[in-house]
């Protein structure tokens, strides 16, 4: 049998950490930055762990 393709929207929006959780980018940055706070704008910026929910069916479509 082939192998799985892996899912292009999801590699380009996730990534894996060592021990295996995965993480995103929150929203909200890319536009209407003039209107937001420096504090939210840097709190924004930062990468977000995904809910274990939502991570198992990211995993599969990263094909981990």
């Amino acid at each position: 049998m082939p192998k799985q393709k892996t899912h292009s929207g999801a590699k380009k929006r996730f990534k894996l950490t060592g021990s295996g959780k995965v993480m995103k980018q929150q929203s909200g940055m890319r536009h209407n930055l003039e209107v937001k706070s420096s504090s939210r704008k840097r709190r924004l910026n930062a990468e977000q762990v995904v809910p274990e929910v939502d991570a198992k069916v990211i995993r599969r479509m990263l094909g981990k």
